[in-house]
């Protein structure tokens, strides 16, 4: 079967619409699968990775406007989407489209009009996918900044490190940017020109655990696990010692086999991939409690690199500071704004508890939050919460407030629980119980707000 022909889902509760529908886009050379409710729709969603999505409005168990906005939420690249409906309306059609929807069409169905819009949403789909690859290659890889020994030795040890296929497992405390030296061993290894994928151990389910991983396969259908998408690059294990006792084990036979089985798959897959990992917690420790496997701990930690927190180089401070300014200036267009020498000379001495972490987000709050182009000592003092007083004057208006609802609330989401993130040490379940969310919803929600782990 050739895998470069479009996948359609089609998504109906009425038989004789999915019928026709899918027997007309198999005629024109299109591989359908075909959901009655939402239900289906999910699954198939997250197995058959579709190109389009053909969604009814009218279902018995969730309607496909709540469901278009659960998948917009979710998926950052989500496939085009085309709502149908027998009660066409304008509200409908308004509220789809403003949701992202590609198009809407009514009941019952014109087919040539049908044709003509999967085709111009398909081509659609394909440049968004290459946009976002152009983007991806325009934007340049960011290295660990500063000029400090610290620094400086620790790229060069990655460098060499970089030349062999050695397991290195990165330790330090939350915040230090073990994924930033991580990216920069991939980048300078013989994998740099395959992906790097990272994942949050601790944000994985252990009842997903072993597909999310190793992937899955059934009804002629195959989704991908981790292992997989990083074949020929780099697989990064965030925060290692959350991982299970049973992914555990297969990970261990998978890595000293280059190879495993997906979840309900009899096919053995091959990988290359070269895996490091990183723990702010003492792992030999946790080996010894019996939570970790000793053969899986020495299997990582080929190689253990400390990266040193920000206070053991705060010489670092003002580069980092310039740096991430011109981050937030291109990346979010953000208004140009500079540390006066007094501030700097202050945040230089300052204790730095959530690392370059904290001080990334401090850049972003003053930079969302503060007016004119000086960051002033008192401005610094007040954002750190170091003196009493509004960290704003109470006269200026933060910049969000301009920006549609929805951007205006992902700022202030974001800020919120990356400043409690920092107070609690980067434990999701301090975190949970400091802003009263569940677990589960609030995995989601650091993962749609891009918040590393």
């Amino acid at each position: 079967m050739n895998t470069q022909t479009p996948r359609i889902l089609v998504v109906d509760d009425e038989p004789d619409i999915r019928r026709l529908v899918s027997e007309i886009l198999e005629d024109e050379g299109y591989r359908v699968a075909m959901a009655e409710n939402a239900g289906e729709a999910r699954e198939l969603k997250k197995t058959g990775a579709p190109n389009l999505i053909l969604l009814d409005i009218w279902m018995p168990d969730a309607d496909g406007i709540t469901l278009l906005k659960e998948w917009v939420a979710e998926d950052t690249m989500m496939c085009p989407v085309i709502m149908m409906s027998g009660h066409g309306s304008v509200e409908a059609a308004v509220e789809a489209t403003r949701l992202g929807a590609y198009d809407f069409l009514e009941k019952p169905l014109s087919l040539a009009k049908l044709l003509l819009i999967v085709e111009r949403a398909l081509e659609a789909g394909n440049l968004q996918i290459e946009n976002a690859g152009l983007r991806q290659l325009l934007v340049p890889d960011i290295e660990p900044v500063g000029k400090s020994a610290s620094v400086a030795r620790t790229k060069d040890q990655l460098k060499r490190l970089a030349q062999h296929d050695t397991r290195v497992l990165f330790v330090g405390e939350a915040g230090v940017g073990k994924e930033l030296f991580a990216r920069y061993l991939h980048n300078n290894s013989a994998h740099r020109e395959g992906p790097f994928v990272d994942v949050a151990v601790g944000s994985i389910a252990p009842e997903n655990s072993a597909v999310e991983f190793f992937g899955k396969e059934g009804s002629g259908k195959i989704y991908p696990g981790l292992l997989e998408r990083a074949n020929k690059g780099t697989l990064f294990l965030g925060e290692i010692g959350g991982m299970d006792k049973e992914t555990q084990l297969r990970l261990l036979s998978a890595l000293q086999s280059s190879s495993f089985l997906r979840v309900g798959g009899s096919e053995t897959v091959r990988v290359d991939v070269r895996v490091v990992a990183s723990t702010r917690t003492a792992l030999d420790e946790e080996v010894k409690s019996g939570r970790f496997r000793q053969d899986l701990y020495y299997l990582l930690n080929e190689v253990t690199l400390e990266i040193q927190p920000l206070r053991e180089h705060s010489e670092d401070v003002p580069a980092l500071l310039n740096f991430y300014v011109d981050y937030f200036v291109t990346q979010d267009k953000l208004s140009f704004r500079k540390f006066s020498m007094a501030a700097q000379n202050f945040l230089r001495n300052y204790s730095w508890r959530g690392n370059v972490r904290e001080l990334k987000n401090l850049v972003q709050r003053l930079m969302i939050l503060g007016v004119g182009e000086d960051i002033e000592l008192d401005e610094v003092k007040s954002a750190l919460g170091s003196v009493t007083g509004d960290a704003i004057a109470t006269s200026s208006v933060p910049e969000f407030f301009n920006l549609p609802l929805k951007d205006a609330r992902d700022h202030f989401e974001k800020a919120y629980l990356e400043y409690h993130f920092e107070r609690t040490g980067g434990s999701v379940a301090k975190l949970s119980s400091a802003v009263g969310m569940e677990r589960t919803h609030l995995y989601r929600k650091l993962h749609s707000l891009n918040i590393k782990l």
